[in-house]
């Protein structure tokens, strides 16, 4: 079954968007190489400290897989703090 998140990211301050500008680019790029990625978008919107976060994965185990990469990686190290909400479906 395919695993689907959605939700945004909200930063309370320039410096937690300075964070995700300076490591969305790898955090993308590493996240869409995964195997059993299908969809991986972060999106800024009209607010500058709100993006949009959608993510599709094959299976429960490529979720997972991604989640544990995701926890040791430095875009976590950087953003971690920030204030997530996401809706799982799947």
């Amino acid at each position: 079954m395919t695993v689907t998140l959605t939700g945004w990211l909200r930063c309370k301050d320039a410096a937690e968007r300075a964070a995700v500008i300076l490591h969305l680019p790898d955090h993308l790029r590493l996240s869409l190489a995964e195997p059993g990625c299908l969809a991986f978008a972060v999106e800024p919107t009209q607010d500058p400290l709100v993006w949009r976060v959608s993510e599709s994965f094959v299976d429960a185990a490529a979720f997972d897989a991604h989640q544990a990469r995701t926890r040791a990686s430095d875009w976590f190290s950087a953003t971690g703090g920030i204030r997530r909400e996401f809706q799982r479906i799947g």
